[in-house]
């Protein structure tokens, strides 16, 4: 992951971007979080690791606000860290959401369509 500071209009936001495995795709930068300093974040939202009333102990949750573009796993569905869980759009991007850890997929928390909030969960995996 690599920190930028960026200043838009003069507001000031850290933004934390994901490096790619140099996978062929090496201009797709992955979620990136724009977090204005005055509330800064302890980490990007990947997954905290709680033991929750829901289906599985891994949080996988929305890094930014936007649109359920795609489900891309299925309950039940073993996945590596970096795959792919779900695919939001915002801003006209389309920006995936990837498993923090190797595990398996207790439950999809979103549809395709659905509008969604900035650590919203958007799964859970054990």
């Amino acid at each position: 992951m690599k920190n930028y500071t960026i200043t838009v209009n003069g507001n000031v936001y850290d933004v934390t971007v994901e490096e790619g495995t140099g996978s062929g795709a090496a201009v797709a930068a992955p979620a990136p979080a724009a977090v204005p300093k005055a509330a800064p974040k302890a980490a990007p939202a990947a997954a905290p690791k709680a033991a929750s009333s829901g289906a599985g102990a891994v949080k996988v949750t929305a890094s930014v606000p936007g649109k359920v573009f795609k489900v891309d796993a299925a309950a039940g569905q073993a996945v590596k860290s970096g795959d792919t869980i779900v695919t939001l759009e915002a801003m006209k991007m389309e920006i995936p959401v990837v498993a923090p850890q190797d595990g398996t997929i207790a439950s999809i928390e979103v549809a395709a369509g659905d509008a969604v909030e900035n650590g919203q969960v958007l799964a859970t995996m054990n």
